[in-house]
């Protein structure tokens, strides 16, 4: 069995694929346990500024504590005191006490990344072969490099290259429906809009779609009021066989498979969704859609894997592994979750690393199952062409502004 003990003079060595949110907190975890721990990132420079909100929950923060960053609300995002639903015409429709922290990608990549020595983090090695021994793994990139450790972690995102030459059977799926996202500054929204959204976890809820909305960290990661920037999520029905097509057709007319660079999307694409916002959302979300200057297409998947320890030395995690619809807002506490319950399982183990492997394994493995069922319901509503009795009762009972304030982006009801 592949051994992980170490003493003071020699260190387990760790190679993580991929630098974002879950190879970070990897990579941080590990090296708190005596680990050696270097990060290989296939983008050639610093990921900071991408991606948009998040939404935290108490497991984030906890295991942001285990790795030495301050956990205070105001450090981490900015905090609502609760949620309400706008209804066509923008008034209140309804209302819900529920404090929650709001951050942005930007803000949590900055807060892990500043954690991990720069001679740890590597750019621009694009992962091209995984190959296992006795005692080590080898991982060779597109660049001619190759790094060697005694664990290989895969924590490339959903279009992982470690899943693709581990497990290429396990591929993303789409859902029937895409959200429309994008991030406008505080203050170039009107005042009633500020006043009325801006302080809020916002919905807005047309037949068979919905709109969200929350503060996040200005451009610059200003967290004071005007400062800021407002988050939108826009989900709409796109059928696979036409409409998803279309929005995926770039500039040049380059059909894009699942994701399309938000400078490719053309105008008229963009022009169509403004003026469905103005007919279809309350005014106030209206004008966010309006004054946004890049809104971006995120199609909506949905990924499963049957195993994570995918060798005796290789594992995946985070988006790696599951990808869930983002209704639960589950996606970097997930991460968080993962590499935690990795750590342990190695703590554990230290000894043993196909008992490490295999107890990670079992823990995270039906919890990222259970997270993907419960967002698959809450997204019923949404999907293009509901096939079955239980997806269309799912939908009704997930679809009313009640049920949509109260099980958004939280974790009830997930169970493993």
């Amino acid at each position: 069995m592949p051994k992980v003990r170490w003493t003071e003079e020699v260190q387990p060595r760790a190679l993580v694929i991929g630098g974002s949110m879950a190879g970070l907190f990897a990579a941080l975890l590990l090296r708190r346990q005596g680990w050696n721990v270097d990060v290989y990132e296939r983008i050639g420079a610093e990921l900071a500024g991408r991606g948009a909100g998040i939404v935290t929950h108490g497991e984030l923060f906890d295991v942001l504590a285990r790795v030495g960053i301050d956990t205070d609300a105001a450090a981490v995002g900015v905090a609502v005191p609760g949620r309400r639903v706008l209804d066509r015409f923008g008034r209140i429709e309804g209302e819900r006490d529920l404090r929650q922290v709001l951050t942005s990608w930007g803000r949590l990549y900055g807060l892990l990344r500043a954690a991990l020595p720069a001679e740890n983090y590597h750019h621009g090695r694009s992962l091209v072969e995984v190959a296992e021994a006795a005692d080590r793994v080898v991982a060779r990139f597109s660049d001619g490099s190759e790094a060697s450790g005694d664990l290989l972690i895969g924590a490339d995102g959903l279009f992982s290259s470690v899943r693709a030459r581990l497990a290429a059977g396990v591929r993303p799926r789409y859902a029937g429906y895409i959200a429309w996202r994008g991030l406008v500054d505080e203050r170039d929204l009107s005042r009633r809009t500020r006043a009325e959204l801006c302080d809020w976890f916002a919905f807005s809820l047309p037949p068979g779609e919905q709109m969200l909305g929350y503060p996040v960290a200005g451009a610059n990661e200003e967290m004071n009021v005007g400062e800021r920037r407002f988050n939108f999520v826009w989900y709409r029905p796109a059928d696979a066989d036409h409409r998803l097509g279309d929005l995926l057709t770039d500039i040049d007319g380059v059909r894009h498979e699942l994701s399309i660079p938000p400078t490719r999307i053309r105008p008229d694409v963009i022009a169509s969704m403004r003026r469905d916002a103005e007919r279809l959302l309350a005014p106030q979300f209206a004008e966010v859609v309006r004054r946004t200057h890049q809104p971006f297409i995120q199609a909506i998947l949905d990924l499963e894997t049957p195993r994570m320890a995918l060798g005796s030395r290789t594992v995946i995690l985070g988006d790696a592994a599951f990808v869930a619809r983002p209704h639960v807002g589950m996606g970097v506490t997930k991460a968080a979750g993962d590499a935690a319950a990795l750590a342990d399982a190695l703590q554990a183990h230290s000894d043993d690393l196909s008992a490490a492997l295999a107890k990670f394994e079992s823990t995270r493995l039906p919890f990222g199952t259970a997270v993907v069922r419960r967002a698959r319901d809450l997204g019923a509503y949404m999907q293009a062409q509901i096939a079955t009795a239980e997806e269309r009762a799912m939908a009704e009972l997930h679809r009313s502004p009640e049920a949509v304030m109260a099980e958004t982006a939280v974790t009830k009801g997930i169970a493993a």
